[in-house]
Order: structure tokens, then sequence, then C-alpha cells
């Protein structure tokens, strides 16, 4: 995988809005569709770009995969949209894409929201998903009803088979079903996915976490320790509400972000 810079990537993308630019990050298995509801409703005030990773959505594929390089992207996407300085809004790994780039390029930053996730290395907790996304078999599958059904037998939660299969797509030539992310190379970097971004260099900004009260990807006890790299920083926990905070609270979510960005 290592660090070395790849060619261009050219990231898909949707823009709503007009104002200052505000770029929102997915994470893991997620797409810019995942952020598509509440792009809209900040683009009351902002002009919100929404952005498929690559390996996501409608994005390139690459056997290069690391936070290195697709801070390396966000900052190609900027640059190539004419975007000198953004307020960065990341979840999950698109968090972690979010903190590596206010390490790389904090003067390119505006505001810095991070949400359900921490300046840490995790321990997976994906391995169902993963098995029951390559026990698919895409070439015979008749419907996405069918593909609910086959994930449901590993994959208890509803929300997450949505999520999921948000991902599966019907070729309209070969009539197969087919994944839009590269799953082959997200698994393969799953190790890198949950690693720690490489922060070199502390982001003076101001920075917002947040976080889902049920959710355990921040730690309220370890946040003094998240300030080494963002001193600026404070945190918001938004109630009843787990990982995907978007889907379980958009309402509390959005409020928070107007009045932050």
């Amino acid at each position: 995988m290592g660090n070395q810079l790849t060619k261009s990537m050219d990231l898909n993308f949707k823009v709503f809005g007009a104002g200052e630019p505000v770029i929102i990050l997915h994470g893991m298995f997620g797409t810019l569709d995942n952020w598509q509801t509440i792009a809209k409703k900040l683009a009351n005030n902002f002009m919100v770009f929404i952005v498929d990773l690559r390996n996501h959505g409608r994005s390139p594929h690459s056997d290069d995969f690391n936070y290195s390089i697709m801070s390396e992207d966000l900052r190609e996407f900027m640059e190539n949209n004419w975007i000198y300085k953004a307020t960065i809004i990341g979840h999950s790994m698109g968090g972690k894409v979010a903190m590596q780039f206010a390490s790389d390029n904090p003067d390119m930053i505006n505001k810095l929201v991070i949400i359900d996730i921490a300046p840490k290395t995790y321990k997976g907790n994906h391995t169902d998903i993963f098995d029951s996304l390559f026990a698919l078999d895409l070439d015979n599958l008749k419907s996405r009803k069918e593909a609910d059904n086959l994930l449901a037998q590993k994959i208890e939660s509803y929300t997450i088979r949505q999520f999921i299969l948000k991902n599966l797509y019907l070729n309209k030539k070969t009539k197969k079903y087919n994944w839009k992310m590269n799953l082959p190379v997200i698994f393969k970097a799953y190790d890198i996915i949950l690693s720690n971004s490489e922060l070199s260099e502390p982001f003076l900004g101001t920075t917002l976490f947040i976080k889902g009260s049920k959710s355990p990807y921040i730690d309220d006890n370890e946040f003094e320790r998240y300030k080494k790299h963002f001193p600026s920083s404070s945190l918001v926990t938004i109630k009843d509400a787990g990982h995907w905070v978007h889907a379980d609270q958009a309402n509390q979510l959005l409020t928070i972000l107007k009045k932050f960005c």
C-alpha cells in the first residue's frame, strides 16, 4: 500500500448552495449519498460539497489506499475546484482523512468537524460484514431483497444492511449486480483504516468533535489526549445516537453544524 503519492484521482462529487465552502467526507462502506440530506439543508447557508472518497461510490478505484493518499486526493480536489480554504466535516473513516488533511494542509482549513471517530487506532469489528459481503454470489444474485436476506444471516441490524446495500447496483449491460466500492482493496487495507492518521503536526485551528451517546468510538475520558493533536478542540455529545449520527439524529446534528460552521 505504501505512502507514495499516486496519479490524480478524479473524485466524484455533488455540490449544493452558495457561500463559504463546506466539504463532507463519508465513512468506510459509505458514499456521498449518505450525506445528501444534511448537505442540502446546510446549503441554505454554505456551498456544500459531498465527495466519494477513492474506492467508494462513483469515484475511481485504486490499489493505493491510505490516509496520506486520501489527504492528497482532497487537496487536489480542492485545488481543481478553486477552493482555497474550506470547513471540512468527516465522519468515521472520513474523519480520519479530515484529521490527516488538517495535519498536512492546515492553511486550507477554516474549521474542522470530526464526527464519531478519534485520533487513535481501533480494534476491528467488521469481520461479519466482510464475511457476508464476500459470501454474496453477485453473478447469480436475483434482487436486492435476496441480498438483504443473505446478509441478515450474519448482520442483524436492518439499518447497517441498508447502509451497505446502497453500494449494490445492477449493471445494465451484464444484467448482474456489482459493488460500487472496491471491496477487495478496502478489505486488504482494513488494518490501515483502523490505524491512526499520521499526524505529524498539531492542527491549531478550531475543531469540533461530535460523538453519538450510544457509540463507543469516542471515549470522553480520552478527550484530553486528543488535544495533543487538536489543542483548539471541543466535544459535543448527541443523545440517542449511535455511530451513524447523521442517520440517528439528523436534526440535532444539523443544528450543531449550522451553529459551528
